[in-house]
């Protein structure tokens, strides 16, 4: 029998996913993550297959939630299993009563003897250091340049059975990007995060890349591929003029000459952890596509 009274499961209750999406929408209304979570059922990697929820319902209805997901990651050189903890809210008619705070709990007895170490992603850091969660900064990566390439990349049609298969095989395989910060073998994080942006596939290089140009400037944020490529190789196949590239992971693996700025992902998103984080004092950020 479960032994926690918030634990519900996806599986077992067809309609928990509409109760949670419905108090997701009230509570996030500009993120639309119910159009981002039925991308992600789309390509094949599920929110409901990833995430364990812990909700509170009031007459059926759900009012406040704690998500909890497993990130495979590599943290300076070593594999390791983090929980992420995501999608934390609660109804606006029902808020100040402790429900949070009872699910919290709940959930960091949960996790404490799975994951020695949990992270998050918040504007509001004031909600989660009382449970024991820190601010760790993060840093932005400037590389200078002037270049133009040949077209050398090609659009993910998330539609292309083929294409979803490609998608599949090569999060399954990813070499981590950074060796300080990187992930491996996650699909249902990506999907919700990604699956609406343009990816972009280089054939030759069996690399995909989430990456968007603005003018001259490229903002690199993430590379999937069983080897990662360089910078000098990315800019190779891009056939416009590039003079400056942001990149929002540790370039460590890019051979790349860059200058590393503190930042903050969107002027908001402030990387949080519990318990052990062997690159905290690093250079790096979390990848967007990893963000929970």
């Amino acid at each position: 029998m479960n032994q926690y009274r918030f634990q519900k499961s996806f599986a077992e209750d067809p309609k928990l996913s509409d109760r949670l999406f419905d108090l997701l929408e009230i509570v996030f209304p500009q993120i639309k993550i119910s159009d981002a979570a039925q991308v992600g059922r789309m390509l094949g990697a599920s929110w409901e297959s990833a995430s364990t929820p812990f909700i509170r319902l009031h007459d059926n209805v759900a009012i406040s939630h704690v998500g909890v997901l497993e990130i495979p990651m590599q943290l300076m050189g070593q594999n390791i299993t983090v929980g992420g903890i995501h999608a934390v809210c609660t109804h606006p008619e029902f808020r100040r009563r402790g429900y949070y705070r009872e699910i919290m709990e709940e959930v960091l007895d949960y996790c404490q003897c799975r994951y020695d170490t949990l992270v998050l992603t918040t504007a509001q850091p004031e909600l989660y250091q009382p449970f024991g969660f820190r601010v760790v900064g993060e840093h932005i990566f400037i590389a200078k340049c002037d270049s133009v390439g040949s077209q050398g990349f090609r659009l993910i049609d998330t539609s292309d059975t083929n294409d979803v298969k490609l998608l599949h095989r090569l999060l399954e395989t990813r070499e981590p990007v950074s060796n300080i910060v990187g992930i491996v073998n996650e699909k249902a994080v990506f999907c919700v995060n990604e699956g609406k942006n343009p990816l972009c596939y280089a054939p030759d290089l069996d690399v995909i890349i989430c990456m968007e140009i603005k003018d001259t400037k490229l903002q690199l944020f993430d590379v999937v591929g069983t080897k990662i490529c360089t910078l000098a190789e990315i800019l190779e196949r891009i056939n416009v003029r590039i003079q400056e590239v942001a990149i929002y992971f540790s370039p460590d693996r890019l051979k790349a000459d860059v200058q590393a700025l503190s930042h903050i992902l969107d002027g908001d998103s402030l990387l949080m952890v519990r318990g052990n984080f062997a690159a905290e004092g690093e250079k790096f950020m979390l990848p967007r596509s990893a963000r929970c």
